[in-house]
């Protein structure tokens, strides 16, 4: 969601430190430690450099892919970088296929080489011990992931990282596509395309194409009681951690023992095994919670879109959205077309006014006058539909955590199984409060502070059988393998952009989420647009046929019938692909595709045998010649499929549609011809 103004940057002592920091120089010295993924693709090589530093480096098929890069941390009483020795280490392999509840995928294979390298400080006093840690590399055939873990020890007990020295120094020049870091709006930034070397601060997932034209992209993995890792550019193509600040003088206080996350570096020869790669998800430790079957995956419609283009309001009055009336017709349209729930924002008091400037005014625990819950609950379970909840925080989130328990009882009383929150406010403004009637102060939306909060939300739903769609949060890292009631998250610009946004998101934005933000894991786009009209007639950079293929090329087992009843009806042909899409997945592979450019993506429904294709492309027409090779040999299909009619275009010809039917097997192949802001929807129904 959008926020009403800037804010002036109130860490640029910070930023400026860890920008010198990562101009500081390294040299190369003697290799201590070598291991290699399981099919000797890559290889991760331990250094040590001048005065007792460390690096690493890494190697794809003997060629270097990230040069020398140094490891360590900047302490609240000081460096610990240098005088560092090599104590120890210790090899494991691991493989195993494990099973996700929902998903892209029904199997994932966790296949990794492990080095775990002891290191100590060699004290200055000899009389007194030197501070210990480990650095764990795990190498697989498709990327890198390692971390730094404190063991228990005498030399300290607390650690306050106030930077992370960690690097990732690219080996050869490379363009990327990144968004800043540390600005007012947050994730919600249109992707720019530039050389490495004009970022000054980005977010991760990073994006990186090299001169070679090897695919690499970097982030982090089960992001738990530590700050969001962003990152600043140093000298030449040497990228630096640069971890999100704290309302203290440290970004990170923890006591030992703690591991940090996981920083994860995917490669591949094409941007397609980018998307494809399960690493960030492997990374993340096993389901915590048990049995997830009360969460079903599914679409959902509702009182958001009206909101967007203005026709209704949060706020009570004659325009108010959330009515019980309302609610109705949205609850019958949800069960005439197999829909399975239905979004109410506005329900609940505190919309009144300026809400974004009063989050502290919101009531979490009853509905407003116009707004009969219980009764809702009871209509909707009676057609096979349940209500989505909505718990706006306008960033009061410490007066949102001490709601939560009896908020989120009241949902599990009325059969709300899926809540939707919100934390709209300017990025370093949420207010944390630690105890009624104390101070306030201001914490960062991926903070270490911020991602205790989204653990708490996360594991009182779970304990009510209630999954999480979190909006303006913190970053994806694949969490949702350890507590699998984390469904789905925004985290980019979304299809609100679309209503109100100047500008607009542009036609390339989907075909660039599909290997930048979505390395991540689902988002919550809201796609499904048929009437490809914002607020005041503004124009969605987009055909018909796209807003059809968003469903399958954009993943999330949640996914929003975003638009209003009626504009469904004015295009039933459309609407139907809509209506038979699945959103939960047996594998999904990346067909084809180019950063920004275009995206073509197959996914099987789970349970069933129907494939489904969506593709995606640019300000530009394409033509993609398709093999059909992902269907099962010898067997024939139906291919029901939605494309862009002759002449289409985004700018004056966005609703030119064609539906059309043909049989294939897989040695078919299907030419899918792309307008400008164009795509293709294919429905695969087996024949036998």
């Amino acid at each position: 969601m959008v926020l009403p103004r800037p804010c002036p940057f109130p860490h640029r002592i910070t930023l400026a430190l860890l920008l010198l920091l990562a101009c500081l120089p390294v040299s190369r010295a003697a290799d201590l430690a070598r291991i290699a993924s399981p099919g000797d693709v890559l290889a991760v090589v331990l250094e040590a450099q001048h005065e007792g530093r460390i690096a690493y480096r890494v190697e794809r098929r003997g060629q270097a892919v990230i040069a020398p890069s140094r490891l360590g941390f900047l302490l609240g009483d000081g460096r610990l970088e240098r005088n560092l020795e090599l104590v120890g280490q210790s090899r494991r392999s691991f493989d195993e296929t494990w099973e996700q509840p929902w998903g892209e995928r029904r199997l994932t294979r966790n296949h990794y080489n492990e080095l775990r390298a002891r290191f100590a400080e060699k004290p200055v006093d000899a009389a007194l011990p030197g501070r210990r840690f480990d650095v764990v590399f795990r190498v697989y055939d498709d990327g890198v992931g390692f971390r730094y873990e404190f063991p228990r020890q005498a030399a300290m007990g607390e650690a306050r990282i106030r930077a992370e020295l960690t690097e990732f120094a690219l080996a050869r020049a490379a363009s990327a596509w990144w968004i800043p870091a540390f600005e007012w709006n947050r994730e919600e930034y249109l992707y720019r395309h530039t050389p490495l070397r004009e970022i000054g601060t980005a977010q991760t997932p990073l994006t990186l194409r090299d001169d070679s034209g090897l695919h690499v992209a970097i982030h982090e993995a089960a992001l738990l009681d530590y700050a969001g890792m962003n990152l600043a550019r140093g000298d030449g193509d040497v990228l630096r951690a640069a971890l999100t600040p704290g309302s203290g003088d440290a970004a990170v206080v923890r006591t030992l023992p703690f591991s940090t996350p996981w920083r994860t570096i995917q490669i591949g020869e094409r941007a397609g095994d980018l998307a494809e790669s399960s690493l960030v998800l492997n990374l993340n430790e096993p389901n915590a919670i048990g049995d997830v079957s009360w969460f079903t995956p599914a679409k959902y419609v509702g009182v958001w879109w009206s909101l967007h283009l203005e026709t209704e309001t949060w706020a009570t009055g004659p325009r108010h959205g959330a009515t019980t009336a309302n609610t109705r017709r949205y609850v019958d349209f949800a069960a005439a077309n197999g829909f399975r729930g239905v979004l109410v924002e506005g329900w609940n008091p505190g919309w009144d006014g300026n809400w974004f400037a009063n989050g502290w005014g919101f009531d979490f625990t009853r509905a407003t006058a116009d707004f009969d819950l219980p009764g809702l609950a009871s209509y909707a379970a009676g057609k096979g539909v349940h209500l989505v909840g909505h718990h706006e925080t306008a960033c009061a989130v410490s007066h949102y955590e001490r709601q939560l328990p009896a908020a989120l009882e009241m949902y599990a009383r009325n059969g709300v199984d899926v809540v939707k929150t919100g934390y709209v406010c300017d990025a370093g403004d949420i207010q944390r409060q630690d105890h009624a009637g104390g101070p306030v102060v201001r914490e960062w939306h991926e903070g270490q502070w911020m991602s205790n909060h989204h653990l708490r939300v996360v594991q009182q739903a779970a304990r009510r059988h209630i999954a999480v769609n979190a909006h303006e949060p913190i970053k994806d890292t694949g969490l949702r393998r350890t507590w699998p009631n984390w469904v789905s998250r925004e985290g980019a610009r979304g299809m609100e952009y679309n209503a109100w946004g100047a500008p607009p998101n542009p036609p390339e934005h989907e075909a660039t989420l599909v290997f930048t933000r979505m390395l991540a894991g689902p988002m919550d786009f809201t796609p499904g647009i048929v009437s490809l009209k914002g607020r005041n007639g503004l124009p969605l950079r987009s055909t018909l046929a796209k807003q059809l293929a968003l469903y399958v090329v954009l993943y999330s087992p949640i996914q929003m019938v975003a638009d209003l009843p009626e504009h469904y009806a004015q295009h039933p042909d459309a609407f139907q692909f809509i209506r038979d899409v699945a959103v939960d997945w047996e594998q999904s592979r990346v067909l084809d595709g180019e950063v920004g450019q275009f995206a073509t993506i197959a996914r099987r429904a789970r349970g069933s045998g129907e494939w489904f294709l969506g593709s995606v492309g640019d300000d530009r027409p394409h033509e993609l010649d398709t093999p059909l090779s992902f269907l099962e040999p010898g067997r024939r299909y139906r291919a029901e499929i939605y494309r862009d009619g002759d002449g289409a275009n985004w700018r004056d010809q966005p609703f030119a549609f064609a539906r059309e039917t043909r049989e294939v097997g897989s040695g078919d192949r299907i030419v899918l011809k792309l307008a400008p802001g164009g795509g293709a929807a294919i429905r695969f129904v087996p024949l036998d």
